[in-house]
């Protein structure tokens, strides 16, 4: 199911996230991804994928996003969008979709772009159902 979203929020994430893409390091799959949060706070922050030599340990622009914006001193993603080259939609893979779920809610807007836009929109309950987070790890705390 879509989901809507103010047009200037995407605008603004979307030109973050391709922004960040410019800058990947993608010398071995050579898919330069880029991504860009919301955080609570308003505050966008952006990442791309960074491959190395010790091919698949590198990040995914998920994660680099995510990073910056936990360095920054925040805990909370408001949305988020990532996207990549060609026509398809772009949606985070499942370990990223795992690292989104510790700073997101279940209603959690992630846009999936590519090269000509926003794409669609997704939930995060939409995009892992069933997810393990870090509430249920307090239900097994004794």
């Amino acid at each position: 199911m879509p989901h809507a979203a103010a047009p200037a929020d995407l605008t603004a994430l979307f030109d973050a996230a391709r922004a960040a893409r410019a800058h990947a390091h993608a010398p071995y799959s050579r898919f330069p991804v880029g991504a860009a949060l919301r955080a609570a706070s308003g505050a966008i922050y952006r990442g791309c994928n960074v491959e190395n030599a010790a091919y698949p340990s590198g990040i995914c622009a998920e994660t680099s996003a995510i990073a910056a914006m936990v360095c920054a001193g925040e805990r909370r993603i408001a949305q988020l969008l990532v996207l990549g080259e060609g026509t398809d939609p772009l949606t985070p893979c499942g370990a990223c979709r795992q690292r989104i779920l510790e700073f997101a809610g279940p209603d959690t807007l992630i846009y999936c772009g590519s090269a000509s836009g926003p794409g669609l929109a997704r939930t995060m309950d939409e995009l892992l159902p069933h997810a393990f987070g870090p509430e249920r790890l307090a239900q097994g705390a004794p």
